[in-house]
């Protein structure tokens, strides 16, 4: 919850507070920023007892949470589209019939 406040306060100050001659600075600044917070999230996740374990387990449930998704909507969509979506030449062929 902290971290959305912290975010939602920085939307903020970027859209109303910050001067508009600084924002190429801070676009080059954000990347060594982006670059530290990886390296210092990954040296907290690497120091954690059966990470590796953990990572196992939630990179099982992390391809069932896209890959159960994305077959169902892939299957959605085609079916809508066969239903609700005529092809160009259907319509002359049933002109022609």
């Amino acid at each position: 919850m902290d971290i959305l406040l912290v975010m939602c306060l920085g939307i903020l100050v970027g859209r109303f507070l910050f001067p508009q001659k600084a924002k190429r600075w801070n676009e080059g600044a954000s990347l060594p920023c982006t670059l530290v917070l990886i390296f210092s999230m990954g040296a907290m996740l690497g120091r954690k007892e059966g990470f590796l374990h953990q990572l196992l387990t939630l990179g099982a449930q992390s391809f069932l949470f896209f890959l159960i998704p994305t077959v169902l909507s892939i299957v959605v969509v085609y079916i809508l589209t066969k239903r609700f979506m005529k092809r160009p030449n259907q319509d002359k062929k049933e002109e022609e019939a």
